[in-house]
C-alpha cells in the first residue's frame, strides 16, 4: 500500500511551456519523433531531448521504436484527460487577428481528444444519444455509486449506429465520457468514442487535421438529419 499521491511531481512536469506544447501536440494519440516535437515546442534538439526524458521518466509519455527512429506518444488515455482538465482551467490567450479568431472557433466546434471527438460536436452528440434513448443509465452502477452517472449503449442505440456503419463492441459495456474543456457538458470517450470518430471519418462526415476536425458539407447534413445537431459555419 502506497502513501499519498505526489501531485507536485506531475505539476512540475506540466509547469514548463515547451513540455506543454509537446503534450498538446500528442493529444490526438499520435506518435511523433523528437525532431518534430522540438519544432512544435520551438526548442533545440538537445533541450527537447531533456524535456522528453523527463516526461517519459514521469510516466506521461512512452517511447516507441520505429526502425532507427524513436517516436513518443502519450503513455495512457488518462494523460489526455489531464491535458483536457488543464485546458479547462488555463486562462485563454488574447486573440489578435481574424485568423486566430477563426482557429479558436474551429477548435471549439470540433477537435480530437486522444482518439475521440471533443468540442461542441462531441458534447452535442452525447446529448443527442441520451435524449433519443441510444444511451441509457447502468442502474446497477448508479445504485452502487449514485454520485457518478454511468451509461451504456441501448439495443435501440446499437441498431441505430449499425445503420450508420459504426461498429461497436457487443455487450453492455459502460460508456466512458470526459468533461469537455471548452464546452458546457461531456463528450463520449473510450471504445465508443473511438468507434464514432472512425465511423464518421469513414462516412466522409469528418476530416482529420491532426487535433482539428473539419465537418464536411455531407457531415453537416448527416449530423443534422441523424442526430438533430446544427453546426454553425
Amino acid at each position: 500500500m502506497g502513501g499519498d499521491r505526489d501531485l507536485a511531481s506531475v505539476g512540475a512536469l506540466v509547469a514548463d511551456r515547451a513540455r506543454c506544447q509537446m503534450l498538446l501536440a500528442l493529444g490526438d494519440g499520435r506518435s511523433l519523433p523528437a525532431g518534430r516535437l522540438a519544432a512544435v515546442a520551438e526548442v533545440s534538439a538537445s533541450t527537447a531531448s531533456s524535456h522528453l526524458h523527463k516526461l517519459v521518466a514521469g510516466g506521461l509519455l512512452v517511447v516507441e521504436n520505429a526502425g532507427r527512429r524513436r517516436n513518443y506518444r502519450l503513455a495512457d488515455p488518462e494523460v489526455a484527460v489531464l491535458i483536457e482538465a488543464l485546458e479547462r482551467l488555463a486562462p485563454t490567450l488574447p486573440i489578435r487577428s481574424l485568423g486566430q479568431s477563426q482557429q479558436a472557433r474551429a477548435w471549439r466546434q470540433a477537435r480530437v481528444c486522444y482518439d475521440h471527438m471533443a468540442g461542441a460536436l462531441g458534447v452535442e452528440l452525447m446529448r443527442s444519444l441520451l435524449e433519443r434513448g441510444h444511451l441509457g443509465p447502468v442502474y446497477e452502477a448508479a445504485a452502487a455509486d449514485p454520485g457518478q452517472a454511468r451509461y451504456s449503449v441501448t439495443s435501440a442505440g446499437a441498431a441505430f449506429l449499425e445503420t450508420l456503419g459504426v461498429a461497436i463492441p457487443s455487450g453492455r459495456q459502460p460508456v466512458r465520457y470526459h468533461l469537455d474543456s471548452t464546452e458546457d457538458g461531456s463528450h463520449i470517450a473510450g471504445v465508443l468514442g473511438r468507434a464514432l470518430l472512425a465511423g464518421f471519418v469513414d462516412l466522409g462526415w469528418l476530416q482529420r487535421h491532426q487535433r482539428r476536425l473539419r465537418v464536411t458539407p455531407p457531415g453537416r447534413q448527416g449530423f443534422g438529419q441523424q442526430f438533430g445537431i446544427s453546426l454553425g459555419d
